[in-house]
């Protein structure tokens, strides 16, 4: 994992501030998604889901400086889309600001643990759960039914990016617009 402390600091700011994202961004996300991927946006906190659409906004912005042929068949919601579900695992784990921070810290000296975390039970199962949200964040949009870059950017996004099945421009759009 990538030690990102100013995109860190930010976000925890941030979840300091649990309100759900106003109508007009919430209806701008929506039009975006499938109806199984609004279900999944709307299980997550308000934090994450102004951070989502944030990102997607800035997401949004840069894509009009690619090549027109680096997008191709009208992938644009899909790109959108994957901006706004990148986190979406991060629910499964039930973990609270404080508790994603020990996560987070945790998963700067063990995250080979995490899988072996998962198989616990109280704090340290939700430690594990939260080190792997990527992978079960994908999990999540396969089975919603979403398209396969926002499955992979689920999964990806922590990654470095030899290992990105997104084209590399897109990805580092992507990346970017998420703080990286």
């Amino acid at each position: 994992m990538k030690v990102r402390p100013i995109h860190w600091s930010v976000r925890f700011v941030s979840s300091m501030w649990p309100a759900r994202p106003s109508s007009s961004d919430r209806n701008w996300a929506v039009g975006f998604l499938s109806a199984a991927e609004v279900r999944l946006l709307d299980r997550m906190n308000g934090p994450d889901q102004r951070h989502a659409i944030a990102v997607a906004r800035r997401v949004e912005s840069h894509l009009d400086r690619l090549p027109a042929d680096r997008i191709p068949d009208g992938r644009h919601h899909e790109v959108i889309a994957a901006a706004l579900l990148h986190d979406v695992g991060k629910n499964t784990s039930g973990l609270g600001t404080y508790g994603r921070v020990i996560a987070t810290l945790c998963g700067l000296v063990a995250r080979d643990m995490a899988e072996a975390w998962q198989s616990t039970s109280g704090l340290t199962r939700k430690v594990g759960l939260y080190l792997r949200y990527g992978e079960l964040g994908a999990e999540q949009l396969e089975l919603a039914g979403s398209a396969p870059w926002v499955i992979a950017w689920s999964a990806e996004h922590h990654l470095d990016e030899a290992n990105w099945s997104l084209p590399i421009d897109v990805g580092r759009i992507l990346r970017h617009a998420d703080g990286g």
